[in-house]
């Protein structure tokens, strides 16, 4: 992730209780690894593409479809 900018709204995820993490901070080298549930993930990310509109670009519906983020179904 960068902050320039092409970047106006980053994105901060906050994780309660992870199953490990790991912060790595030098004077060159910043970086946070953190393990969370594969499902818990997959429910961010979909969460995440039906947000941002990104069904088209995955495949999947583009209007009012069944499953679409402007289908009420």
């Amino acid at each position: 992730m960068t902050f320039d900018d092409e970047n106006q709204n980053p994105v901060l995820i906050q994780i309660e209780s992870p199953v490990e993490y790991q912060v790595i901070k030098d004077e060159q080298l910043h970086q946070v690894k953190i393990a969370i549930d594969a499902i818990e993930f997959d429910r961010l990310a979909i969460a995440w593409c039906k947000k941002r509109k990104l069904h088209g670009a995955l495949g999947g519906p583009v209007g009012k479809e069944f499953g679409s983020p402007d289908s009420e179904y």
